[in-house]
């Protein structure tokens, strides 16, 4: 603990974009006690699961808090990851320790497996329709849908089964977090230069203090959003009672889900849709297998600028088309960013690799 906490020596020049690993293990922390405490009252049945979610906002002792810190908190959660990993790729972090970034990346598709889940669980009508899209995209693995569904269709073993994976998936997190921190801690975490540096400081008490700082905008933030916008981030579709012969008009996800529904519509075949949705996010393993100098990485960087900031632009526009209406206007548009966002991730990867074979004795 002295060693990894106390005495641990990291880079003088750290600025607060390094803080977000902190805030998102906080807040991941966070999500796992009320999960518990929220597990204490509901009830994984079809007849009764709704009911027990309204029993603990209207019955439990600040039990509506419980209820909108949780649900609420998915959304801080993703939006700190998020930045973490831009941040990640923008200073180069993938290049200075790999191992780091694929313990990072196996992190993420953890918490989207929990996070979707979760969302099955209140039982409304944006849950019910979320997971059978979902059950629908494993109809090529018959034997896979009937071991996570408990059948061909959503139903009651559906509801138990994902109740359970996302209260033990949580627990999963918890050892990848701790190998994803000891290949941080192995060699040292980067820094804005992008660079080795000899100008280190001990964490304890500088970067503590810096992280503490972060920490309390981030409470500040969710005392705001908490009491003044329970249900303001979720669809109020999703706070009525499920019924399986009434379809939503708009099936869409929470919105940290909106860029990967985004590519799933804009892809007519489900098969084919299935695997962009996966590979939009596996294809990040491939920014660890570059391997270069951490002394060419500033470089590179710099003059890839342009190719960085696309890469952003197009999935800030791919989460606005995901909340459209699937109108044939918006598919096209959503067909026209996803080989967009392929080919700017294939454009990075390309000059990444180039520069690096150019600068290579």
């Amino acid at each position: 603990m002295k060693s990894h906490l106390d005495s641990y020596p990291c880079p003088l020049n750290l600025n607060y974009f390094w803080n977000l690993g902190f805030l998102l293990g906080i807040t991941i922390l966070l999500q796992m006690i009320t999960g518990i405490l929220l597990s204490l009252d509901y009830t994984s049945d079809i007849n009764s699961a709704y009911y027990s979610v309204i029993h603990i906002i209207r019955e439990i002792y600040y039990g509506w808090s419980l209820r909108s810190v949780h649900s609420g908190g998915a959304s801080f959660v993703f939006l700190i990851l998020f930045i973490h990993i831009g941040r990640a790729i923008s200073y180069g972090s993938n290049f200075y320790n790999p191992k780091t970034w694929f313990s990072g990346i196996i992190l993420f598709l953890f918490l989207m497996a929990a996070a979707f889940m979760g969302y099955v669980l209140p039982w409304g009508p944006m849950s019910f329709w979320g997971a059978t899209v979902i059950n629908n995209l494993l109809s090529p693995f018959p034997c896979l849908i009937e071991w996570v569904s408990g059948g061909h269709y959503v139903y009651n073993p559906t509801l138990k089964r994902f109740f359970l994976f996302h209260f033990l998936f949580p627990f999963l997190l918890c050892g990848f977090i701790s190998l994803h921190l000891f290949y941080l801690h192995f060699l040292c975490c980067n820094n804005p230069l992008r660079l080795n540096t000899n100008n280190k400081i001990p964490f304890f008490p500088f970067i503590f203090l810096k992280d503490v700082f972060g920490l309390f905008h981030i409470y500040s933030l969710s005392i705001l959003h908490f009491p003044f916008g329970i249900y303001s981030l979720s669809h109020p579709d999703n706070a009525l009672e499920v019924c399986g012969f009434i379809t939503p008009l708009h099936i869409v996800p929470e919105w940290y889900f909106l860029c990967q529904y985004a590519m799933l519509k804009a892809v007519p075949n489900k098969n084919a849709g299935f695997i962009i949705l996966c590979s939009s996010i596996c294809i990040f393993f491939l920014f660890g297998e570059i391997r270069n100098l951490t002394s060419l990485t500033r470089s590179i960087h710099n003059n890839n600028g342009f190719s960085i900031s696309s890469f952003y632009l197009s999935i800030l526009c791919i989460l606005w088309i995901g909340a459209q209406f699937p109108q044939e206007k918006f598919l096209s548009y959503g067909r026209i960013l996803t080989s967009y966002y392929y080919f700017i991730l294939m454009c990075i990867l390309v000059i990444f690799e180039n520069k690096i074979i150019r600068c290579q004795p």
